[in-house]
């Protein structure tokens, strides 16, 4: 004889409520909606505020010669190793 325990909790089968009463269908459902519009938002900020694209050394003015060593010294913190 098999028996449900007391503490049990599950709607009925008969319940009268639509599907967007029931809290959990918003817990599943919610979090995914949530990643999609944080990445529409993220799309949107990277297509407005694109990187700014670093020269070449045969592009280089002279307002950017003289930001060579900042740009050597970041380039080195950011890989490990120079080129």
């Amino acid at each position: 004889m098999s028996r449900t325990p007391a503490n049990s909790v599950s709607a009925p089968a008969d319940d009268p409520r639509p599907w967007w009463r029931f809290k959990m269908m918003w817990l599943v459902v919610g979090g995914p909606l949530v990643v999609v519009a944080a990445s529409f938002a993220t799309l949107t900020l990277a297509l407005k505020n694109p990187d700014p694209v670093i020269q070449t050394a045969e592009h280089v003015s002279a307002d950017q010669a003289a930001n060579a060593p900042a740009m050597q010294g970041r380039n080195h913190a950011a890989t490990g190793g120079v080129k």
